[in-house]
């Protein structure tokens, strides 16, 4: 069930990567709007993604493998035709949809952010 999912161990690793990501960077806008950013908040922003984002995505997609036999078996949010509309969605296909897009777009993203840090520090 769902249920079983939510307490996989998946969800702590993406849950404290992406808290304390959301910290860091809302006290980095909060000081840079003050004009007052200290250095440990800027290296703080640009540094502990090295080791938060892959942590934090890793948690996601543990967490979507998870759910997957869940969400297959019960039809979660999925469409069937025959319908009014004439229209189908397929909620499992397109979960394993975005755990496949996850190969192009994490190293596009991971890279611009080493990039950003070596601009910015």
């Amino acid at each position: 069930s769902i249920l079983q999912v939510q307490t996989e161990d998946s969800v702590l690793l993406f849950v404290v990567a992406w808290t304390i990501t959301e910290i860091i960077r809302y006290s980095f806008y909060t000081f840079s709007l003050l004009n007052h950013l200290p250095y440990l908040i800027k290296w703080a922003r640009y540094t502990l993604f090295i080791v938060l984002y892959p942590m934090g995505v890793s948690g996601e997609l543990l967490t979507i493998y998870a759910a997957l036999p869940f969400v297959r078996q019960s039809g979660l949010y999925s469409i069937s035709l025959p319908n009014k509309y004439n229209f189908s969605f397929d909620y499992y296909t397109f979960l394993i949809l975005v755990m496949i897009s996850y190969i192009p777009i994490f190293p596009q993203l991971y890279f611009h952010m080493l990039h950003q840090r070596r601009k910015v520090l």
